[in-house]
């Protein structure tokens, strides 16, 4: 209990909550980071998920790049971003991390989109087809539609994950909560360790809910 009391004081000290190095700078780093990466990612997977899934063709690529993603942890994809990052000039903290976070949130995104396109009803696709549907009219009026709930769950697993895993900033220069539990470690300063720890938590806990709230009120009328 020590700790956790120290770590209490640490999150409630003023001195914490101001200045770039406070809690409300580090938290706006960790969540931009976080919002660009998912944001970039659904850019890509999105269209991807939606045109394998409507034609078939490609399922080979999403079980691929699910597996890859579910295999290679994400410190080793930050090590490998790192020297493409340097040798493309972009330096240390945003690229690496973004290349990184990017990787991680690809799968859940692409992988739910495919799933949701492929499994609509094929009786519905065939009807749809029958009333002059084009292939375009068919996946954008219909396919999509149906398979928005699906696509949502890989939204909201990819941000999730994202927002836990965005730490790993710290490690390449980068900023965010992670600094508290890489600096803590540093200086061995405990409570700093689990501060940090504490609102990476909350902000992947406030994530989920979140993405939760918004899948619901989007159901309806992404289902009408």
């Amino acid at each position: 209990m020590g700790v956790v009391a120290e770590a209490l004081r640490w999150l409630s000290d003023a001195a914490n909550w101001s200045g770039t190095a406070g809690i409300p700078h580090r938290m706006f780093e960790h969540v931009r980071i976080s919002l660009v990466t998912v944001l970039a990612a659904a850019l890509i997977a999105i269209p991807v998920g939606m045109a394998i899934g409507h034609t078939g063709k490609g399922r080979f690529l999403v079980v691929t790049l699910s597996n890859i993603g579910r295999a290679i942890p994400s410190f080793a994809i930050l090590g490998l971003a790192l020297p493409i990052a340097l040798k493309l000039n972009l330096g240390l903290g945003f690229w690496p991390t973004f290349i990184a976070l990017f990787a991680l949130a690809i799968p859940p995104i692409l992988t739910n989109t495919y799933v949701g396109v492929a499994g609509v009803d094929r009786d519905l696709v065939e009807a749809a087809r029958g009333m002059g549907m084009a292939g375009g009219e068919v996946l954008r009026r219909l396919e999509v539609r149906l398979a928005a709930p699906v696509i949502m769950v890989g939204l909201r697993t990819a941000s999730v994950e994202v927002v836990a895993t965005a730490t790993l900033a710290a490690l390449v220069a980068g900023g965010g909560l992670g600094r508290y539990i890489i600096d803590g470690f540093a200086v061995r300063d405990d409570a700093r360790i689990l501060g940090g720890a504490i609102l990476v938590a909350i902000l992947a806990i406030f994530t989920e809910l979140f993405m939760g709230g918004v899948e619901r009120l989007a159901r309806p009328r992404m289902s009408s």
